[in-house]
Formats: C-alpha cells, structure tokens, sequence
C-alpha cells in the first residue's frame, strides 16, 4: 500500500511539474496577448485603414478614369467603361483620336470575344483572373472582352460597369461582334 501511494505521488508529482511548465511556456507563445478577444481588437485598427485606403484608391482611380474620353459600342449598344489609366489606354486613346477604330471580335472558349486591334499597343501583362465585364489586352494586339472569366496573362483595359453578368452573356455570348471605339 506505502509503495502504491509513493507511485500515485510520484506521477502527481510530474503532472504537477507539467502543469507548471505549460504554463510557463504558454504566456511566451501567446505573443503577449492574453487572448483571441485582444488580438482581434488589435487587428480592427489595421482593418480599418486598410479599407479606408482602399476606399481612398478607388475615389483616385475613379478620377483618373474620368480623363479618358473613348465612346465603346458592341453591336450598336453603347456601353459605360471605366478604363485604367496605364500606357495601353493612352496608345489606345491616341489612336482613336485620329478616328474611329472598328473591330470585329470573335467568340472565344465561351467566355469571350477576342479580335485585332490593327495596332501593337504598349503592354505590361500580368497573371490575372477576369471576371464578366473585363476588357484586356492579349499579346499586345487583340482585345478581349470578356462575359465569363479565365485566368491568363493580360493588360488591363478597362471593365463594362453598366451592364449585368446576364446582360454580358446575352450582348457577347455570340459568333462575333463589333466593337466600335470613338
């Protein structure tokens, strides 16, 4: 019975010991937080100005994107686009200046129209991911626009802003289209 208590000691012994280092150790990995609860208050501010400067980038792009004046039309429906302000737009912009520029796009994967601009315009491809509305640059010398989405190493143009996903589909989603820019 004596060497039975001296067992049932000794592991309470070491579970004791265990206890106490665990809680040694644990304040150390918590960072010195206390819990979830501080750390996620700590988190709040970050969020906080990070969408204010999201919100702040989108008012700058907005205004940048008003200086571009092109007119685009698919198959005689006008449509609004918000173009980027990068060196593609100005060369495209440019171009169109000197007249109206006429494209004919053709269907693509059934997510796209794609077609010759009849110019090689300045590009900066990047990987991308197109949602419904995106019009790009491919390779320097076709336009895309697209209804559906892929991801792929583009230029970005600019997106349709006036038009649902279903809008989309139904003006793209045939054979070919034209694309008139003013």
């Amino acid at each position: 019975m004596k060497n039975e208590l001296s067992r049932h000691s000794v592991k309470l012994g070491a579970i004791g010991l265990i206890i106490s280092m665990l809680l040694l150790i644990l304040p150390a990995c918590d960072g010195g937080q206390s819990g979830a609860d501080e750390s996620e208050k700590a988190a709040e501010p970050a969020e906080t100005v990070q969408q204010e400067d999201i919100e702040e980038a989108d008012e700058k792009d907005d205004i940048e994107k008003e200086g571009i004046d092109m007119k685009m039309t698919i198959n005689d429906t006008e449509v609004t686009v918000a173009w980027e302000d990068n060196e593609s737009v100005k060369a495209l912009e440019e171009r169109v200046a000197e007249g109206t520029l006429t494209m004919q796009l053709s269907a693509y994967g059934g997510f796209e129209q794609v077609g010759a601009i009849g110019d090689t315009l300045p590009s900066s491809d990047v990987q991308t991911v197109t949602k419904p509305g995106d019009i790009v640059l491919y390779s320097g010398n076709q336009m895309v626009i697209f209804y559906g989405s892929n991801s792929w190493s583009y230029t970005m143009l600019g997106k349709i802003t006036d038009k649902t996903e279903a809008e989309l589909k139904e003006l793209l989603g045939v054979n070919e289209v034209t694309v008139v820019l003013e």
